[in-house]
């Protein structure tokens, strides 16, 4: 089931532009999958999935390469377009993001494995990197900078 809703999600991205959780999980359900918002948020971070630009100037759902370098290249571009700021707290960092963006930035992180990110969580405009020490979480900040 989880494949078949995974994909049917890979296939709705692609579709529509689909802007926001909610809109898919309308999608899901008109095409006759029960879920909740909790199972659809699990999906895009197991999906690796990323809001992008679109050429109306607004942001939908869509999926990203598996290779290295267009993960790369769309970590920096997603970066320029939607961090405010990057700030260490002990061997947390901490980003700021636009509105709505932190959850599609942070599985971007995620799929990026930083070796010193112990783990991420994401709200709707703040990501928390946690990292196996101060030191770790100094170089993160400064990496991740590289990005703006």
């Amino acid at each position: 089931m989880k494949t078949r809703r995974q994909a049917q999600i890979l296939e709705l991205i692609n579709q529509y532009p689909i802007e926001t959780q909610e809109e898919l999980l309308i999608r899901l359900k008109d095409n006759g999958f029960n879920v909740t918002q909790a199972t659809v948020s699990r999906d895009i971070k197991e999906l690796r999935l990323l809001k992008s630009l679109s050429p109306d100037g607004k942001y939908r759902y869509t999926s990203i390469s598996k290779s290295s370098s267009d993960i790369k290249d769309n970590l920096h571009g997603f970066f320029n377009s939607s961090v405010i700021s990057i700030k260490p707290a002990q061997n947390i960092v901490v980003v700021k993001t636009l509105a709505g963006m932190a959850n599609a930035l942070c599985a971007t992180i995620d799929s990026n494995d930083f070796t010193s990110v112990v783990g991420t969580i994401a709200g709707d405009d703040t990501i928390f990197i946690v990292c196996t020490d101060n030191e770790y979480a100094s170089k993160l900040v400064i990496d991740l900078k590289k990005f703006l």
